[in-house]
């Protein structure tokens, strides 16, 4: 039962339901087993497990529940994460403003409350239930879990392997039988990356314990972790995947490491950083299926494809896509490379790394180290006529510089830029050196985008928004009076989030002959933004309000992701 069981022992003779006899009958059945006495009693028939576990919780001033007999709603299950939730064997059955109730089975366990309210920063009590019922409703609330990783290392399970590229295929052969289990263990870490449809992979080597998470529709999700005493090898042998050094763990690293799984292949980006603890490395999931993205799948209404597909048939000119890191910029250049790719068409990328490997494109790799930069390759490819030029990043004064040369001399440029919106990025190449007269003659179009998590079409159920959530809203307030919108409640296929997938909100600022006249007078951003309004564009959430409206997302998701205009 527990490892308390002298105190559990001392509760029941108290309360009278066993009697000293009884106890020294269990001592003789146990005495040459690994059972406890508790154990032996429980199996003579005298008490029940149901029975132990009331009594005890009765007298330490905790509620006993019949899990079977709750419904648990889906806002409470979501206040633990699946991954603390099976680690510490708990499941949240109450939830007030000040105090979370758990289920637990162990009812002197009080270091996993003080765990618990460490993780989750709020206050956690106690509640209890036998350990069966809380393992079916894990299994309920939280879908059915696989093996633990301590079990996968020790069964065989061949759907475990992965399809390495051919240069990793050596490494295979000098494998030692000691080499295997941590094989499969890796093979496990990504595969599981890959059915979960996660984008990233992070494995953080803490004081402790061996941190691995996975990145799934935007947010961070824990995993259940594999012993620390593992951490050294799984390192090494991710690093010898991506073709890292082994004996460099002073300086970060990079890598990329190219499998088939599940006959799908997927190419993993890999950064190592040296950490306190030991080598932090993240890999990046680029998977080609994205590539076949159509553009109405990237999130785009009816009328801004029209508008896209416009702008990027335009025969030049500058086509810049804006946001900050992880909001599909990659994936929308992409698709516009592959909307784009015909035969009687030249297409040329520069990009730092090359992410994914199009057919029919030429794709260049930028490699500062030999002098190979975006600038370098950027005058070299000029030379070869390309119709199409796709630049990875506008980083500096120079690469602008041969980017507007280059709209400006016949050819079509799509590059990205850090910024939050889109009407910035006239100011921000005006910032780096770019003269003002030579961007309104070169760019057509900028355009800003967010990925917004969509709400899972399994659980997917109508509700009315808050008076808050509709106060906050502003002047946009008034087109959600009586309106019900669409959130998910929570189901196994989404993981109790109630959202599925991705989709990205867009604010297309085209440049006019109004917007030419203020950049030629060096207009600040919010000018620009004013008028750009003014003639008509969508912010990043006008579109995105459209989106929920259409029941796509969810008001909540809207307001985290974009800024009040």
């Amino acid at each position: 039962m527990t490892a308390n069981d002298d105190y559990i022992l001392e509760i029941l003779r108290d309360v009278g339901l066993i009697k000293p006899e009884q106890i020294e009958a269990a001592k003789a059945a146990a005495g040459g087993s690994q059972h406890t006495i508790l154990d032996a009693l429980i199996e003579q028939g005298v008490l029940s497990k149901r029975e132990v576990l009331k009594t005890v919780a009765l007298q330490l001033g905790m509620e006993f529940v019949a899990l079977a007999d709750l419904e648990i709603a889906p806002e409470i299950i979501q206040q633990v994460p699946a991954g603390i939730a099976r680690r510490y064997k708990v499941v949240p059955v109450y939830d007030s403003e000040t105090t979370l109730s758990v289920a637990l089975s162990d009812p002197l366990n009080l270091e996993t409350l003080d765990y618990l309210r460490y993780l989750l920063k709020r206050n956690v009590e106690g509640v209890v239930a036998p350990d069966e019922e809380i393992g079916a409703a894990l299994d309920k609330y939280y879908g059915r879990a696989e093996k633990s990783i301590e079990d996968l290392l020790q069964s065989p399970r061949p759907e475990l392997d992965v399809q390495l590229s051919s240069s990793d295929t050596a490494d295979e052969t000098v494998a030692t039988a000691e080499d295997a289990p941590i094989i499969k263990l890796v093979s496990l870490i990504i595969i599981e990356a890959q059915r979960s449809r996660a984008s990233d992979i992070h494995l953080e080597p803490l004081e402790s314990r061996f941190r691995i998470r996975y990145r799934i529709d935007g947010v961070l999700r824990e995993m259940e972790p594999p012993p620390k005493r593992l951490q050294p090898a799984i390192l090494s042998r991710l690093k010898l995947m991506a073709g890292m050094k082994l004996a460099e763990k002073r300086v970060p690293q990079d890598g990329r490491i190219q499998i088939n799984v599940a006959g799908e292949d997927l190419d993993l980006r890999v950064s190592s950083v040296p950490s306190v603890h030991g080598e932090s490395i993240v890999m990046r999931i680029l998977n080609k299926q994205s590539l076949l993205l159509g553009l109405p799948k990237l999130g785009l209404f009816a009328d801004d494809q029209q508008v896209f597909e416009r702008l990027i048939s335009m025969p030049d000119g500058i086509l810049l896509l804006t946001g900050p890191t992880g909001s599909g910029k990659t994936t929308t250049l992409y698709a516009c490379l592959n909307y784009l790719n015909r035969p009687d068409r030249k297409i040329i990328t520069v990009e730092d790394p090359v992410e994914y490997r199009l057919a029919g494109i030429n794709q260049v790799q930028v490699r500062e180290d030999i002098g190979l930069t975006f600038p370098a390759v950027l005058r070299s490819i000029m030379r070869q006529a390309p119709n199409i030029i796709m630049v990875g990043e506008i980083r500096d004064f120079e690469t602008a510089e041969i980017a507007v040369t280059a709209a400006l001399t016949g050819h079509l440029v799509f590059s990205t830029l850090h910024t939050n919106d889109a009407p910035s990025a006239i100011t921000r190449l005006v910032d780096i050196g770019v003269k003002p007269f030579l961007l309104a003659s070169s760019i057509r179009a900028t355009v800003a985008q967010r990925l917004l998590r969509v709400v899972c079409d399994k659980c997917a159920a109508p509700y009315e928004p808050t008076e808050g959530e509709i106060a906050s809203l502003g002047s946009a307030a008034k087109q959600f009076q009586d309106i019900k919108l669409t959130r998910g409640k929570g189901c196994t296929a989404c993981s109790q989030t109630g959202y599925r997938g991705r989709k990205g909100i867009y604010e297309i600022f085209i440049i006019t002959d109004e917007v030419c006249e203020m950049i030629y007078k060096k207009c600040s951003a919010v000018e620009l933004r004013t008028r750009a309004r003014e003639l008509g564009m969508r912010t990043l959430r006008d579109d995105g309000l459209r989106k929920v409206v259409s029941g796509i997302t969810t008001l909540e998701e809207v307001l985290s992701i974009t800024m009040g205009d």
